[in-house]
C-alpha cells in the first residue's frame, strides 16, 4: 500500500533527473575537451608548483624535506636568517617596469585609439588598424634584438643624432648610452604592448555614444570638458581592460628584459628561471616565487574581469 503511491514520484524524480541531464549534455560535450586540457596543463602544474613551493630548499636529486613555509620566509620575513633582501628588490622592480610600461602604453595608445575610433576616415579605418598591430606578426625576439641595433652606442640611434649634428652647424645632441639600463627595458616593454592597448582602447571608443559628444558641444562644453567629462567616463571599462591586460602581460614578460636590461635588471621572471635552469638549482624557491607572480596575475585577472570591459577584450 505504501510503496504504490511513491512509484510515480520516483518516476517522476527520475524523468526531471533524465531531462536535466540532456540539457547538460551539449555544453558538455562542448566545454569538455577544453576543460580536460585546461586541468592536465594549468590546473595540475600549478598544484605541482603549489606542492613544490612548499618543500624548503628542494633541488634535483635530493630527498625531499618536511612541508613549510621556507621558501616564502626566505622571500618575505627579514627575520629568517636565509632572506635575502635581493629578492624583494626583484620584486618590485618586476612591479616597476610593469607599471612604467602600463602608463606609457596608456598616455601613447589613447590619442591614437580615439583618432582611429573617432576622427579616422571609415573607409580606411581597419587597414590602418591593421597597420597598427603589425609588429605584432613578428616574433618578440626579433623585436628586441632589433631595439639593441637601435640603441646600442654604435646603433641607429646613435648614428642619426651624429648625422643630425652634422648636418647643422652648432648643434651638439649628446649621445645616448641606453642600451642594458631601464630606459632599454622599459622602451622594449611599451613598443611590445602598445598594440595590445591600442586595440582594446578602440574596441571601447568605437562605441562611444557620439550624440553625448554632440549634445556636450550644443551645452557649451569645449572640447577638453568633453574629453574629461565625456569621453574618458565612457572609455573607463576599456582604459581598465588594457591597463590590466599589459601590466599582466609585462609583468611576466621575459625576452625584454634579458636582452636589453642586461645582469642589472633581473626581473622576477628571470629569477624564476635561474632557480629551475641556472646554477643555483633551489626548485622549492623558484616554485615559490612562480606562485607568487601566478597570485599576482590572479589579482589582476580578477580585476579584470570585475571592472574591464571584457567584450573589448574579447573582441581584440
Amino acid at each position: 500500500m505504501d510503496a504504490s503511491p511513491s512509484k510515480p514520484g520516483v518516476s517522476k524524480f527520475g524523468g526531471q533527473f533524465w531531462n536535466k541531464l540532456q540539457t547538460l549534455a551539449g555544453p558538455l560535450a562542448l566545454l569538455g575537451p577544453s576543460g580536460l586540457w585546461l586541468v592536465l596543463f594549468l590546473v595540475l602544474p600549478t598544484l605541482l608548483i603549489l606542492d613544490i613551493s612548499l618543500v624548503p630548499g628542494l633541488r634535483p636529486g635530493t630527498v625531499p624535506g618536511a612541508y613549510g613555509f621556507g621558501n616564502y620566509s626566505q622571500v618575505f620575513n627579514p627575520f629568517d636568517p636565509a632572506f635575502d633582501p635581493v629578492y624583494i628588490q626583484v620584486i618590485w622592480r618586476s612591479i616597476y617596469y610593469a607599471a612604467g610600461t602600463t602608463c606609457a602604453c596608456l598616455v601613447l595608445g589613447f590619442p591614437v585609439a580615439y583618432w582611429l575610433a573617432l576622427m579616422a576616415p571609415r573607409r580606411w579605418r581597419n587597414l590602418l588598424v591593421v597597420a597598427f598591430v603589425l609588429p605584432l606578426w613578428t616574433s618578440s625576439l626579433l623585436r628586441a634584438y632589433a631595439w639593441t641595433s637601435i640603441l646600442r652606442p654604435t646603433g641607429l640611434l646613435n648614428s642619426l643624432i651624429l648625422w643630425i649634428n652634422g648636418m647643422v652647424p652648432g648643434l651638439e645632441i649628446p649621445t645616448q648610452d641606453w642600451l642594458y639600463t631601464r630606459t632599454a627595458v622599459l622602451i622594449g616593454l611599451t613598443y611590445s604592448f602598445l598594440p595590445y592597448m591600442v586595440l582594446i582602447l578602440y574596441a571601447s571608443l568605437e562605441k562611444l555614444d557620439r550624440s553625448l559628444l554632440e549634445a556636450s558641444a550644443d551645452l557649451g562644453a569645449n572640447p577638453r570638458q568633453t574629453f574629461l567629462k565625456v569621453t574618458v567616463p565612457q572609455s573607463l571599462p576599456g582604459i581598465a581592460a588594457g591597463c590590466l591586460l599589459v601590466f599582466i602581460t609585462s609583468m611576466g614578460d621575459f625576452v625584454v628584459p634579458t636582452l636589453l636590461g642586461g645582469a642589472s635588471s633581473m626581473t622576477i621572471s628571470r629569477l624564476i628561471y635561474n632557480q629551475f635552469l641556472g646554477i643555483t638549482r633551489n626548485w622549492g624557491l623558484g616554485s615559490s616565487l612562480s606562485m607568487v607572480l601566478i597570485l599576482a596575475v590572479s589579482v589582476a585577472i580578477a580585476l579584470l574581469l570585475k571592472y574591464g570591459d571584457r567584450s573589448s577584450v574579447t573582441e581584440t
